[in-house]
């Protein structure tokens, strides 16, 4: 990683952030943002950033819990669809209301080995690698929930997709076949 970061106040997760995890600064805990390309600072805790990100893309965490809930059943530690046309899928390490909770970008997870402590390492798509206090086996779950998560959702939206191209399919065949077929008596305008 880059040893340089540079605060910022503001912050909305995006398709360039790869963790979110939890510092310590004197009583208070601060974010470590580690993007692909940069490493940044801000005031506020992981989950804070979090929820604000969710806000920013139109929903809330709540409305996105609920909504992983409804898509694949879990509830405890749910993955959570910041925003899914972007694919910014986002896992919480521990109880997202934790100190030492960080999350982790599905995306950006290129592989990961157990470390010392209990700890994992992962690698990141960067070539860079961080240690994240999670457990291999529950990393290795929160990886496959969020897998699951984004296959029940890419589901959800093509057979939303193959009805409505099948319904204007329907519809476009049958006014084709009225207009094109002279047998056909037309109404007068």
């Amino acid at each position: 990683m880059r040893e340089k970061s540079r605060i910022i106040e503001e912050y909305e997760v995006n398709p360039h952030t790869m963790i979110l995890q939890p510092i310590e600064y004197g009583a208070r805990t601060f974010t470590k943002i580690i993007e692909v390309d940069d490493v940044l600072i801000s005031p506020f805790k992981p989950f804070d950033i979090l929820k604000k990100s969710c806000e920013f893309f139109g929903s809330s965490y709540e409305g996105r819990k609920e909504g992983t809930k409804r898509l694949t059943g879990i509830i405890y530690k749910a993955p959570i669809m910041v925003n899914p046309q972007m694919s910014i899928y986002l896992f919480p390490t521990s109880s997202p209301v934790k100190q030492e909770c960080a999350w982790v970008s599905h995306t950006h997870v290129r592989g990961y080995e157990r470390s010392t402590n209990g700890s994992t390492k992962v690698y990141l798509q960067n070539n860079e690698s961080c240690t994240v206090p999670i457990s291999y086996s529950s990393f290795e779950n929160q990886m496959l929930r969020t897998s699951d998560l984004r296959i029940a959702y890419t589901q959800r939206v093509a057979e939303m997709e193959s009805k409505y191209n099948s319904k204007v399919h329907t519809e476009t065949s049958n006014i084709k076949t009225f207009y094109l077929n002279p047998n056909i008596k037309k109404a007068d305008a």
